[in-house]
């Protein structure tokens, strides 16, 4: 930069400007140069730099060279290369004034410091091309940790900006902060007791994107759809989205429905109560009652069903009696899963099972409705 000036100065002699002004086009033509440099190195990153490398990663297979050097990455590195340029220059244009030296100096540095932010951010934000709809648990990680890394992001560059407009360093700043690290916990209270419940939530496998999931003393019903630090989305099967939080999650119960998704049907286990009054033997050898057949032709009946899996246990057993009657509990499984067939399997195969009752003589256990 230094050749740069003493050219210039040569030149504006030779051009013949000579007194005050000197100086002032001085500074006028050094600004010009370092825009100039500025600019050609902003269009060679941009133009020539980024295409190439981007060229390059949109080849490989590896999502990974997507999130280093996807073009987002790229285009928002772009915008700290010039700036540097602008920082190690420009302070030298204003030598001989040391205020518009230092101001300029801070400025350039408060704009790197920014766009470094941004850069972060960028990259952040690209960690969710990882995210195929169906994650695995380090997936899971990355996600749940990409909330946390923004605010560390954000709030670390908040303090070296600050840093640099009073001239302090940001380490003294930071060890200066010891006295408000209650308050801090307090304000991202929420944050981090999510971000700890993700990853309970992950580490144990409990639950991903995807699943379907109950939550008991909630409405919520549904499918996982996202989740993040603070809240976990369920879409239930009305279209409605209930929001939950990890920590309601992690220090209660929920049910996953995945292992019945993944097996090769879904279970129904209910429970039927028959009057006593209405059980009595069937012939004269007193060796069966009309239970016992009723019984024996309901597990037929489950065997003949094309909906009812034969490959898995299907039963009609007794259970213990009760003042509400004796009960018999019904359990199979039905091969289609998807919830509005399933309930019209299962709806088909119970009214069947009600409707075969009164053939044997048996009478089904109800109470009178309360007036």
């Amino acid at each position: 930069m230094e050749t740069i000036r003493i050219f210039v100065e040569d030149l504006i002699q030779q051009i013949g400007i000579t007194g005050n002004n000197i100086h002032l086009v001085r500074h006028i033509v050094l600004i010009l140069v370092v825009a100039l440099l500025a600019g050609i190195t902003d269009v060679l990153f941009r133009r020539i730099i980024t295409p190439i490398v981007d060229k390059i990663s949109s080849r490989t297979s590896s999502n990974w060279s997507k999130v280093f050097f996807g073009k987002p990455v790229l285009i928002a590195a772009c915008n700290i290369i010039p700036a540097i340029v602008v920082w190690k220059l420009l302070p030298l244009v204003f030598y001989q004034y040391p205020f518009a030296k230092e101001v300029v100096t801070r400025l350039t540095a408060i704009y790197i410091t920014i766009a470094t932010i941004h850069l972060f951010i960028v990259f952040i934000n690209s960690l969710n091309l990882l995210d195929n709809g169906e994650r695995t648990s380090v997936q899971q990680y990355i996600i749940s940790f990409c909330g946390m890394l923004r605010i560390v992001v954000i709030f670390i560059g908040i303090i070296i900006v600050i840093g640099i407009a009073i001239g302090r360093s940001p380490l003294t700043l930071l060890a200066g902060l010891g006295a408000t690290s209650a308050v801090l916990m307090l304000v991202f209270k929420d944050t981090i007791e999510g971000l700890v419940a993700g990853i309970r939530l992950t580490s144990a496998d409990m639950m991903h994107v995807g699943d379907w999931i109950t939550v008991p003393g909630t409405i919520a019903d549904g499918t996982v759809i996202e989740m993040n630090l603070t809240t976990v989305k369920i879409q239930n099967f009305d279209n409605t989205i209930v929001t939950v939080s990890p920590m309601a999650l992690v220090s209660g119960s929920f049910q996953n429905w995945k292992g019945m998704q993944a097996a090769a049907g879904r279970r129904v286990n209910r429970q039927v109560f028959f009057d006593f009054r209405s059980i009595h033997f069937v012939g004269d050898d007193h060796k069966e009652t009309n239970m016992t057949q009723y019984r024996h032709a309901m597990e037929q009946y489950l065997a003949k069903c094309p909906w009812v899996n034969t490959d898995m246990s299907f039963l009609v057993r007794q259970k213990e009696a009760t003042q509400s009657g004796l009960p018999l509990e019904f359990t199979f499984f039905i091969n289609d899963k998807e919830s509005i067939n399933f309930e019209h399997y299962l709806a088909r195969t119970m009214e069947y099972a009600y409707a075969l009752a009164e053939q044997y003589g048996l009478k089904i256990y109800q109470q009178f409705p309360e007036q």
